[in-house]
């Protein structure tokens, strides 16, 4: 097993003795103090760099910190690439057979001052040119659930109830892969912002319920909690059927909840017309 340190020491090693290497940014969980460290967090490391270009036509320089198991080169995918954003930086994800994961993104010197981005979770490992002084003491802040605007609690409401429908309409017809596939990736995504609203509202909005709410736990009673996971179900038709009523009920008293804790309009009759409308696709006659 690997030593956290003995990482950072690597990667401090290969900059202070390459001269391209110009700085080194922590960033991600590691820099958060709010998060107990343990030897699943990947290291999220920015390497602000001169001739960028040279590390990628030699990239030797990534076998000094270990040995490659699996890697991936988001910036050399066709998955995922979108034309219209402008990419000056290149990221390396590498796990190694040490059992550590790198995600290293190297960054061009010459960009800092028109395409540089800082982040809250930021810790300075190396700082050769003095680039990063004013860097503020690193927090999560940049994270925080966000107070919902009118407008924003509407639309995310709207879709819920909306696309439930089609969640239900895919279990009466017994189209299990279609009634997930629009649950897990239409319909959760809405639910699970409205539990984060929730919890924001309840902590004014100085917390972070982390990616895919994986902080959400201590945030929530375990009665909560345990109604969270009871939304999550197997290929069952019917338990995916309770799943669907638990996550129905549960939204309907968040949504209610955040509309009076930050006072704002609840529609009333969109979460009743719909509830309506599943309830009778349950109970129709085959």
């Amino acid at each position: 097993m690997y030593n956290p340190d003995d990482i950072q020491n690597k990667i401090l090693d290969l900059a202070s003795n390459d001269s391209r290497i110009r700085a080194v940014l922590l960033n991600g969980s590691r820099a958060n103090s709010h998060i107990k460290a343990d030897i699943h967090q990947d290291f999220d490391l920015l390497l602000v760099v001169n001739a960028l270009d040279s590390f990628l036509e030699d990239r030797s320089w990534l076998l000094t910190l270990g040995t490659p198991l699996v890697q991936q080169l988001p910036d050399e995918m066709e998955l995922g690439k979108d034309d219209s954003i402008e990419k000056v930086s290149f990221t390396f994800l590498t796990i190694f057979r040490e059992g550590f994961r790198l995600d290293i993104t190297l960054f061009p010197k010459e960009k800092i001052e028109t395409h540089f981005t800082s982040d809250s979770l930021t810790v300075v490992w190396l700082d050769k040119d003095y680039l990063f002084q004013d860097i503020a003491p690193t927090s999560d802040k940049d994270y925080h659930v966000q107070r919902p605007t009118q407008r924003q609690f509407n639309e995310v409401s709207n879709e819920f109830w909306w696309c439930i429908t089609n969640v239900a309409k895919g279990l009466k017809r017994g189209e299990v892969t279609y009634a997930k596939e629009m649950l897990e990736t239409v319909v959760r995504p809405v639910f699970m912002e409205m539990i984060a609203w929730s919890i924001g509202a309840q902590h004014h909005f100085s917390v972070s319920v982390g990616k895919s709410g994986k902080f959400m736990q201590q945030y929530l009673t375990e009665p909560q909690y345990q109604r969270l996971l009871q939304t999550y179900s197997d290929s069952s038709i019917i338990r995916n059927w309770q799943a669907l009523f638990v996550m129905m009920d549960y939204f309907l008293e968040l949504q209610q909840e955040v509309a009076h804790a930050l006072n704002l309009h609840h529609n009333k009759e969109e979460a009743r017309g719909v509830r309506h409308f599943v309830d009778t696709l349950y109970a129709l006659e085959e």
